[in-house]
């Protein structure tokens, strides 16, 4: 018998004041059965630091020809794909090709996708945008995590401060670009 996915629900506080940003917002995610907690607290922290009008979560894992997360304007035009994890050049050389922005959480090995990329020529590579999560950090959450969730996002100077339950975790995720 197949395993469905388990769904979570999330109350987060996001006050991120490096973009001008202050919202609770209340999520569903579902969590397929081969998505590891890790590449789920990406997730949900790429969504975060993504927020913004039409950014969304797609049915990700369950979806080959959609990104983790990604954002549509007012007439459904896909103007972001917002990817999660270490996807295949291939995949992103693609990607590139049908959208405007193209960015990557990653929490493995960050440099080798874009110089995989230049390796391959892959298509405006130097605009892509690989942003590192620090994996100690996502574990730290991958631990808190439970059906029900409560957040308190912080984002200051490009530092992220979490609070879930009595705990606080920091971390800076780091921007890796072709120079």
């Amino acid at each position: 018998m197949a395993q469905t996915a388990t769904l979570r629900r999330y109350e987060i506080t996001l006050s991120d004041s490096d973009r001008g940003v202050y919202e609770t917002l209340e999520w569903r995610a579902a969590q397929h059965p081969s998505e590891t907690d890790r590449y789920l607290a990406a997730r949900l922290i790429a969504r975060c630091l993504e927020h913004a009008e039409g950014v969304e979560f797609t049915k990700g894992l369950d979806a080959d020809d959609e990104p983790a997360i990604w954002q549509k304007n007012l007439r459904g035009e896909l103007m972001a794909w917002i990817e999660v994890g270490s996807p295949s050049t291939e995949r992103l050389h693609r990607a590139s090709k049908t959208v405007g922005r193209l960015v990557i959480y990653a929490f493995k090995q960050p440099k080798k996708i874009l110089e995989d990329a230049v390796a391959f020529k892959a298509h405006k590579v130097t605009e892509w945008k690989v942003i590192e999560l620090d994996p100690a950090f996502l574990d730290r959450i991958a631990e808190r995590t439970d059906k029900v969730n409560r957040w308190d996002l912080a984002i200051s100077g490009g530092a992220l401060y979490l609070t879930i339950g009595k705990d606080l975790l920091e971390t800076s995720p780091t921007l890796h670009s072709v120079s």
